[in-house]
């Protein structure tokens, strides 16, 4: 291939890579844009094995490359779980640091190419900054993955003086920057590049580990920011303009997901890298009991009751949560909208913008249970109606219906934008349990006059609901 060819089918790759962003931002279009983002990464994979820079006796190896990733790619595709996807986005966020890296270190010792004066030092700063970036990326998702799949806990380790920390470890390693640029020798160069990583690969750890659960979602939509400017940094120190532009469109596509999450929290960028959130620690007093501390009594309600609830109802509105996706009972939960809107009832979804693990969580599972897309709502879109609705289902969410983000000026989670399922006529809360969520707070939800709940695995449950609707 041409060197004419090869930089067309780039410039279609990125084409097809924006066309596949813009069909993301809506779940009607999503399958369009998934599509488009298929046709342009083959595109692009064909013009970078088969460009004028591969040599005929490379491209074997490549190709036996792809054909082992690819042979990974498809396992995992075919064996992952829906709920299981955060867990794997962050895992092929690590990959690419981890490339980020390798490509850093092997463009380091290449003696093919030789730079001199500008060009050498402008070469070894996008080296340095790439591999930086790169080991953040693969630490901190591999942290990420841990905390996703339960094998590391959501409780934030708060280290002492970890702001002071984490400036001491940045001024090392501008510090040894400067060393790796001056470096008379590979060798020396070399020592300058692995020190610095390593303080890397630590701060991407204390970075996530600082983090707590309630803003996972925050840090899985960071990490993917993160990744996309490893990889822009990758197409710098191989002189690839596709890869350049296809890193700055996920790095920046990634920063403004990461701003909408926080908007979504009433948190800032800031704050969530500080940590803390999301520790499971009681909350601070208000007035006369903390808000972690039951706040009233429950009223429970069961199976056959909250059939006949939706039975009786011409409106209902569901909001999903994680609790949802770890029962696996979207499919039950979709076989009920069916059944209720065989009997005429009005029913829609409330998908909040941080339910679940990770942006888009709650979508995905109902798009795999093949909920009608034009029924699932986004908070913005729905909140209004709930005054107007006569049962609000809450499945397995917590956080999010949350009042007290509302009426509590001293809740952690005051000002958060959260649905209002609290004013609708009747709403029920399934849940295993009354532990707090992820922010650590109680729920005043739960004590309201108008509500009940729905004790146990919401999987079991809703097929009792189910069998009781179509009794």
């Amino acid at each position: 291939m041409s060197q004419s060819l090869a930089t067309v089918a780039y410039l279609g790759a990125a084409i097809l890579f924006i066309l596949s962003l813009g069909g993301l931002s809506n779940p009607e279009t999503s399958r369009r844009g998934n599509l488009f983002g298929m046709v342009g990464m083959a595109l692009a994979v064909l013009a970078a094995v088969f460009g004028p820079r591969v040599s005929s006796g490379g491209i074997a190896w490549i190709v036996v490359a792809l054909v082992i990733g690819g042979g990974i790619g498809l396992y995992a595709a075919k064996v992952v779980k829906m709920t299981q996807m955060p867990e794997l986005v962050a895992l092929m966020h690590s990959l690419v640091g981890l490339a980020a890296c390798l490509v850093g270190f092997a463009s380091y010792v290449d003696t093919s190419i030789q730079y001199q004066g500008a060009e050498k030092v402008i070469h070894e700063v996008e080296i340095y900054v790439g591999i930086l970036i790169g080991a953040v990326t693969f630490s901190g998702s591999l942290v990420a993955f841990g905390k996703l799949n339960g094998k590391i806990g959501g409780k934030p380790l708060l280290l002492p003086g970890r702001h002071w920390l984490n400036l001491a470890a940045l001024l090392i390693v501008v510090w040894f920057g400067r060393q790796f640029i001056h470096a008379d020798t590979v060798g020396v160069g070399m020592l300058s590049l692995l020190v610095m990583t390593v303080i890397a690969l630590l701060f991407g750890v204390h970075m996530v580990m600082a983090i707590g659960g309630a803003d996972m979602p925050v840090v899985v939509s960071m990490l993917n920011s993160y990744s996309g400017w490893a990889a822009a940094a990758t197409g710098f120190m191989l002189s690839n303009d596709l890869l350049i532009v296809t890193g700055a469109l996920v790095g920046s596509s990634g920063a403004i997901l990461s701003y909408i999450m926080c908007q979504a929290m009433n948190r800032n960028f800031i704050s969530v890298i500080a940590g803390g959130f999301g520790s499971g620690a009681p909350a601070k007093k208000s007035g006369d009991a903390a808000a972690a501390e039951p706040q009233g009594e429950v009223t429970p309600i069961t199976a056959a009751d909250t059939a006949e609830l939706l039975r009786d109802a011409k409106s209902v509105v569901i909001v999903p949560g994680y609790g949802m996706a770890v029962a696996q009972a979207q499919h039950t939960v979709n076989e009920i909208t069916r059944t209720l809107r065989a009997k005429g009832v009005n029913v829609r979804f409330a998908i909040h913008p941080v339910a679940g693990r990770m942006p888009g969580h709650m979508n995905v599972l109902l798009a795999e249970a093949k909920v009608p897309y034009d029924i699932v709502m986004e908070m913005d879109e729905i909140n209004e109606d709930f005054p107007d609705t006569d049962v609000a289902m809450v499945i397995g969410a917590n956080d999010i219906v949350n009042p007290a983000a509302q009426d509590d000026p001293t809740s952690p989670i005051a000002g958060m934008p959260v649905l209002e399922v609290w004013k609708a006529r009747h709403s029920v809360v399934m849940k295993r349990s009354m532990a707090s969520g992820y922010a650590g707070v109680d729920n005043p939800l739960f004590y309201k006059e108008n509500n009940r709940m729905l004790f146990g695995d919401a999987k079991k449950m809703l097929d009792e609901v189910l069998a009781a609707l179509k009794a």
